[in-house]
């Protein structure tokens, strides 16, 4: 299971502590954490789609996404790995970004993402999960927070 810990804008001098854990397809290719070819992005590649699960910028954008375990499974569509590059490349506000994205959610098997602008202060949660249902872009609050398979924050016995 990917499981992501994070601290947002409420620790006295860091505005966001992380911890992600990326576990599954161990035997699928990876290159490790490294600044991408054109300087400005810093995370893990999968080598086989040429995503990330877990990247940054040299301006404080900061994204991440973690899969929603589901019976059904569509190989064809696109990587979701592919989300955090999208935002990271973008000039768009976490907010306009997840709005621009909503209507190609459907594109991507299930995930929840999460995309951050650091020096504005603004974090958005994004879900295309559960399927037929709306999807789902709120804001997320300062504090801690917990990131899986399933929606934010959700508890786990």
């Amino acid at each position: 299971m990917c499981i992501a810990v994070f601290v947002w804008q409420a620790h006295p001098l860091y505005p966001l502590l992380l911890l992600q854990n990326r576990d599954e397809y161990h035997n699928r290719p990876t290159e490790p954490l490294a600044w991408w070819e054109d300087g400005e992005i810093l995370g893990g590649k999968d080598e086989v789609a040429g995503g990330t699960w877990l990247a940054c910028s040299r301006q404080g954008r900061v994204a991440f996404v973690t899969n929603v375990l589901e019976l059904d499974f569509f190989p064809d569509v696109k990587s979701r790995g592919d989300l955090p590059l999208r935002f990271l490349k973008s000039k768009k506000s976490p907010k306009e970004f997840a709005e621009e994205l909503a209507p190609d959610t459907h594109r991507y098997n299930g995930f929840n993402l999460i995309v951050a602008d650091i020096p504005s202060k603004m974090m958005v949660y994004i879900s295309n999960r559960p399927k037929g249902e709306p999807i789902i872009i709120h804001q997320v609050s300062p504090g801690i927070h917990v990131l899986s398979n399933a929606k934010l924050d959700s508890p786990w016995a």
